[in-house]
């Protein structure tokens, strides 16, 4: 399991990391941009930027928490003073890593860590209006009644010829029934009028 193995080690002891990450934060708040290999840089940004973060707060309780870690009270002072009011708008996002290549020696891909110094602006979202709805036209109520009226006694002959047609097909079935029925009534006795004569 990788329980509580978060961050890096850099090849050094606990005491000697708090050591070089205090280090790196205080040159950063002090000269504002700093030349490192990447690996340290993305190890060190978080704490550069709590370190700012403590300065916009600006209370005694964040410069003892900024001591405790920078070490340094000139590094405090320079942060709590002059750096941290620069962010006072920003919304976290205060330093940035630009990579610069590889260092002659031994191919270590460097980096700028620095200050972000552009002015924030607050990207406001637009405000969504929504689209008017088409209002139907009014209708008259006497028109409405007019069309109706109409309309019935088309329906009403519709309905009538199809119940006309309906009732034909029904007849002529009445029909042949009762002629098949007389003649299998003449068939069934199998007497006829010629054999009562003869």
């Amino acid at each position: 399991m990788r329980h509580a193995r978060t961050g890096k080690k850099l090849g050094r002891d606990s005491a000697h990391r708090r050591a070089l990450y205090a280090n790196l934060a205080g040159a950063l708040i002090e000269h504002g941009r700093i030349k490192t290999t990447v690996t340290k840089a993305k190890a060190v940004r978080p704490l550069a930027e709590q370190m700012i973060t403590l300065g916009r707060r600006g209370d005694l309780h964040a410069r003892r928490q900024a001591t405790a870690v920078l070490r340094d009270r000139d590094v405090v002072h320079k942060l709590f003073a002059d750096v941290a009011p620069l962010f006072r708008d920003r919304p976290g996002g205060y330093t940035r890593i630009v990579k610069i290549g590889p260092r002659p020696g031994d191919a270590a891909e460097m980096a700028y860590l620095e200050l972000v110094n552009e002015e924030y602006v607050a990207a406001q979202r637009e405000e969504r209006t929504p689209e008017p709805v088409a209002e139907a036209e009014p209708v008259d109520e006497d028109e409405t009644e007019a069309v109706a009226a109409e309309e019935e006694p088309e329906a009403e002959a519709d309905a009538g010829a199809e119940a006309e047609a309906a009732e034909e097909p029904a007849a002529e079935a009445e029909g042949d029934s009762a002629g098949g029925a007389d003649e299998s009534a003449d068939d069934g006795d199998g007497s006829t009028a010629d054999d009562e004569i003869q």
